[in-house]
C-alpha cells in the first residue's frame, strides 16, 4: 500500500500532468460557458440540448470543433486522471475527513473521465443525449429487485450533491482549493465562484428530484439529466427568470473555472 501511495504522489506531483489538470479546469469551464449560453437561449424561448452533450454538439458543428473536441477530451481526461491519482494518498489526521476526501476526488475522477469520454465520442461523431441516457440507466435500475429503492438513493445523492454545491457557494469554502489573487481579480473570482457553484447546485437538485421522481412512480420517463431538469424548472412560477439566471450562473462557473486553472493548489 506504501509504494501505491509513494506511486501516486510522484504522479500528482509529475509537471505534465499538473499542467494537463490545469487545462482540465480550463475545459472544464468552456463547458460550463456553453451550457450556460443554451440555458439563457431556452430560456428566452429557443431550442437547445442544454447539457453536457448540447455543448460538445455545438463545439463540433463550429469550424475545427473536430480538433477543439479531441484537445477537451485530453484535458478533461489527465484532470480525471489527476484527481483519480489525488484520491490515493488523501491527506487528512481524521480517518473520517481522509476517506471523504478519497470519495470526492474519487467521484470528481469519475466525472471528469466521463466528460473526456463523452467529447471524444462526439468528435468521433456520436450524437449522444444527456436525457436519454439518464432515462435508459434508470429503466436498467427499475428492472432489478429493489430498483425503485436504488435509483431512489442515486437520486437522493445527487440532490445532496447539489445542495453540497449551493453551501459551498454560500460559505465560499471552495477557496481553500485555491489560492486567492488579492485585489480585484480575487474579488471577481470569489464572486463568480458564489453565483456559479449556487447555480450549478440548484441544477444537480432538480436532477436529483427527477430521479427521486421516477424511483417513487417507477417510470424511468420521468428521470432526466441536466436538460430535463430545465425543461422542469420551466414549467415553475418564474420559470423562465429561474432558468435564465441559472444560465449565467453557468456561465460565471465556466468563467470561475478559467480563474481555477491558474490558482488552483495541485
Amino acid at each position: 500500500m506504501t509504494s501505491t501511495k509513494d506511486a501516486a504522489r510522484a504522479a500528482e506531483a509529475n509537471p505534465v500532468l499538473r499542467t494537463l489538470a490545469r487545462a482540465g479546469y480550463a475545459a472544464n469551464g468552456v463547458v460550463h460557458a456553453l451550457i450556460g449560453a443554451i440555458v439563457l437561449a431556452v430560456a428566452s424561448g429557443a431550442g437547445g440540448e442544454s447539457d453536457q452533450a448540447g455543448a460538445f454538439k455545438a463545439i463540433a458543428a463550429a469550424p475545427a470543433g473536430f480538433v477543439a473536441l479531441w484537445v477537451l477530451a485530453v484535458a478533461l481526461g489527465a484532470l480525471g486522471i489527476w484527481h483519480g491519482v489525488a484520491a490515493v494518498p488523501a491527506h487528512a489526521s481524521d480517518p473520517a475527513k481522509k476517506w471523504g476526501r478519497r470519495v470526492s476526488e474519487a467521484g470528481q475522477a469519475v466525472v471528469f473521465l466521463a466528460l473526456g469520454v463523452i467529447a471524444g465520442a462526439v468528435a468521433l461523431g456520436a450524437e449522444p443525449s444527456g436525457d436519454d441516457a439518464a432515462r435508459s440507466a434508470s429503466s436498467g435500475v427499475l428492472a432489478v429487485q429493489g430498483g425503485p429503492f436504488l435509483l431512489g438513493a442515486v437520486g437522493l445523492g445527487v440532490a445532496i450533491a447539489g445542495i453540497a454545491f449551493v453551501v459551498m457557494g454560500v460559505r465560499r469554502s471552495f477557496r481553500t482549493k485555491m489560492t486567492i489573487p488579492r485585489g480585484t481579480a480575487g474579488h471577481l473570482t470569489t464572486a463568480l465562484g458564489v453565483f456559479g457553484f449556487i447555480a450549478k447546485g440548484i441544477a444537480l437538485f432538480a436532477v436529483g428530484v427527477l430521479l427521486v421522481v421516477a424511483a417513487v412512480r417507477v417510470d424511468p420517463e420521468e428521470a432526466g439529466g441536466l436538460d430535463g431538469a430545465v425543461a422542469a424548472l420551466l414549467g415553475l412560477p418564474l420559470g423562465p427568470w429561474l432558468v435564465a439566471s441559472i444560465g449565467i450562473g453557468f456561465i460565471a462557473y465556466g468563467v470561475f473555472c478559467g480563474f481555477r486553472a491558474r490558482y488552483a493548489r495541485l
